[in-house]
């Protein structure tokens, strides 16, 4: 039985047979054994991959003529989708992979990259995509995936390609070759949001919590971020969820560049672990250049954060509904939640150092909190701002008394 690390190779043979000899041949050069699932969908191709797509179409339910006969791309590749993360995940149930690389264009990039987002995190994952220098977060979306672009369109072997691919299939080898798979940490998790912003509060926030024996792990909330906070607080063990950072709320209910969706945080209330609230970045909303951001929310107040990003001031309006809409989220909670509100900022662009302070809207976003939240809520206010220490502490007392009150007594 070969003790080499074992990678699995995605790359259909019905149109990039050449792309997928080379891979290959550059893998075992590396060391490594490779499995390559084949999904290809126009015709198979003979001798063929250790996968082949009638293999990943059966793990669909499917011949592949059904699939064939379905004569709609997106269909067939659903099922296609479909019968690739099964037979990964039999494959790394029975003799773990310790490494995956997928090459394609939109449609190759679609099924690879749905493939990387069933494996474990920390597993070396490579893309070699035409899409790479473009709309990525479809196809990273909160998962640890590299991306190569290609630079030419994937069609055969010229004296770039060839630098890619050598280059995309050695590094996912040494990757490979050094993969250990992580046990999970004994100590209790935390899940926390942040942004430069509020940097202050969160640091603080980590180094004390884990001073108190946790691990923290912070996300940066701008979006991908957020969500995958929120499959991690469904996917594994946690004891606490700390959304110190609301930017990705905010844009949500105002079309900003970083929204995470309708269901942000809500797999940690329906986890039932104690979940605290702060309206870190509350005072803003993201937009793009500051004239995108002139003609997206007009008659505003602005920051300029940088060439690519403009910070636009939320109003009374929007921090109303920014409550309302947590609100809503958190009488879905089936655990404790607290929300700490600081009355003299929400950021440092909302702080006297900052371009967007307006402390007088503070308390109208309090206002807003205690009026919408449940009566089983606990909305705390400190006279403060939210990057002063006093606030973090108060955060952490919370998070703390909290987790040990949804302890177990011990007999």
């Amino acid at each position: 039985m070969t003790t080499q690390p074992k990678v699995l190779m995605i790359v259909t043979l019905d149109t990039k047979a050449t792309e997928a000899q080379f891979v290959r041949q550059t893998l075992e050069a590396q060391g490594v054994e490779v499995v390559h699932l084949d999904p290809s969908i126009r015709r198979s191709i003979t001798p063929g991959a250790e996968i082949t797509p009638e293999d990943v179409a059966a793990a669909a339910g499917k011949t592949i003529q059904e699939v064939r006969d379905l004569k709609h791309e997106g269909k067939c590749q659903a099922v296609m989708i479909e019968g690739a993360i099964k037979k990964t995940l039999e494959l790394h149930a029975r003799t773990p992979i310790s490494g995956v690389i997928a090459i394609g264009g939109s449609m190759g990039s679609t099924l690879g990259s749905a493939v990387m987002q069933a494996l474990p995190y920390g597993l070396p994952k490579v893309l070699v995509s035409t899409m790479a220098s473009g709309f990525t977060q479809p196809f990273v979306g909160a998962m640890d995936i590299n991306m190569f672009n290609p630079v030419c369109d994937i069609a055969g072997l010229n004296s770039i390609t060839r630098e890619v691919f050598r280059n995309a299939a050695i590094s996912v080898a040494a990757m490979a070759k050094a993969y250990q798979p992580k046990a999970a940490t004994d100590k209790p998790v935390v899940l926390m949001g942040t942004l430069g912003t509020i940097d202050r509060c969160t640091v603080r926030i980590r180094k004390q919590l884990e001073e108190q024996g946790y691990e923290v792990l912070v996300f940066h909330t701008l979006g991908t971020g957020g969500q995958a906070l929120d499959k991690l607080a469904a996917e594994r063990d946690i004891a606490a969820v700390v959304e110190t950072s609301v930017v990705e709320h905010n844009d949500f209910l105002n079309n900003g560049l970083c929204s995470a969706g309708p269901d942000r945080s809500k797999a940690g209330l329906a986890k039932g672990v104690p979940v605290v609230f702060a309206p870190g970045n509350a005072d803003f909303m993201v937009s793009g250049p500051i004239d995108m951001a002139e003609r997206q929310f007009p008659g505003k107040r602005y920051h300029m954060h940088n060439r690519a990003l403009t910070a636009v001031r939320t109003e009374a309006e929007e921090l109303k509904k920014l409550a309302q809409h947590l609100a809503g989220l958190v009488g879905e909670a089936k655990g404790p939640v607290s929300v700490l509100v600081p009355l003299q900022g929400f950021s440092h662009h909302d702080s006297p150092e900052g371009h967007l302070h307006d402390p007088s809207l503070c308390p109208v976003f309090h206002d807003a909190v205690k009026a919408a939240m449940p009566a089983s809520v606990n909305v705390q206010t400190h006279d403060c701002h939210l990057n002063d220490e006093q606030f973090a502490d108060a955060v952490v007392a919370e998070v703390l008394r909290l987790v040990t009150q949804r302890q177990p007594a011990t007999v």
